[in-house]
């Protein structure tokens, strides 16, 4: 069992999984600022200047102005800001994973065809010979 184990762990995929993971956390974090640092900011100054951080309602306990008075006042809140920056930070990350795949798929070349040392007979077509001037099947006579 551990033989086995030991094969399945070196093989290479569970290896570019691994990589894929670890790059895969870094780019989340990345992403993760973008959204918050640079793609809200002016869409809030955009939309008479909402922070998406701070949309959300409160189910039970005092109303408060911000999330973080309100968690701090242990007031139950819906934070649906904080889930459309979620949502778009998921959507560029998916985006650029399918722009990862892309390329790395374009990378990959891919092999010719083997060369084979048969022929398709144009009467029968079964497969015979290259070098064959008679079919062997239905006897027809070959150019």
């Amino acid at each position: 069992m551990l033989k086995e184990f030991k094969e399945f762990a070196v093989r290479g995929n569970v290896m570019d999984m691994a990589v894929g993971v670890i790059i895969g956390a870094a780019l989340a974090g990345v992403v993760s600022s973008l959204v918050d640092d640079m793609i809200m900011p002016p869409i809030g100054l955009l939309l008479a200047n909402v922070d998406f951080s701070n949309l959300f309602i409160t189910l039970s306990g005092p109303l408060e102005p911000t999330l973080e008075a309100a968690r701090e006042a242990g007031a139950v809140t819906l934070n649906y800001g904080l889930f459309l920056n979620s949502v778009i930070e998921f959507m560029i990350i998916a985006f650029i994973i399918f722009l990862m795949v892309k390329w790395v798929n374009k990378l990959k070349t891919q092999a010719p065809p083997p060369d084979t040392n048969t022929k398709q007979c144009p009467y029968c077509f079964t497969s015979i010979p290259k070098k064959a001037t008679r079919c062997p099947n239905c006897t027809s006579k070959l150019g």
